[in-house]
């Protein structure tokens, strides 16, 4: 496994839409254990393909409270409800910002294995992947924020999405 290099806010690739896996083989498996390793190495709790230079529709998650995946092409069903919270970005340090998402949503997947899935998600789980399938289309959470926030980097243990 290799630690990946994550773009910063202000790479033209974060603004670039995704583009659909055609194909799950032996190198995304590899670039699904890359983009773990970067993301708990940063501390994540969420990682898109994009965030490290690969325009491919391909996430990966892990909420600490038990679901750790891979979103391959997901795509919203539905959605209801609707909260505000704070949101931070590993390609957006430094900064926190308060953004409104629904509570819940419902999404179709394909994940590593190749198996169509579909997966309700609600409260922390459905921002993770609500924010981390923005990066897919290019959207950065700066973009939805209603206010924007400077964050000490010399405070300890504050999750980043």
């Amino acid at each position: 496994m290799a630690k990946l290099q994550i773009r910063i806010d202000g790479d033209p690739i974060l603004r670039k839409k995704s583009r659909k896996v055609e194909t799950i083989d032996e190198d995304l498996r590899r670039l699904v254990d890359d983009m773990y390793e970067t993301m708990y190495e940063a501390q994540g709790v969420g990682l898109a393909a994009v965030q490290i230079g690969k325009l491919k529709q391909l996430i990966v998650l892990d909420d600490y409270e038990g679901t750790k995946m891979v979103l391959i092409n997901p795509e919203r069903v539905s959605e209801e409800g609707s909260s505000e919270a704070l949101e931070g970005c590993l390609s957006v340090p430094e900064r926190m910002g308060r953004v409104k998402r629904y509570e819940k949503i419902k999404i179709n997947y394909t994940d590593i294995e190749g198996e169509e899935k579909t997966l309700e998600a609600e409260d922390f789980l459905a921002r993770i992947i609500q924010h981390e399938m923005d990066h897919l289309n290019g959207i950065l959470y700066t973009d939805l924020a209603d206010e924007m926030y400077n964050v000490d980097p010399a405070r300890e243990g504050e999750e980043k999405e």
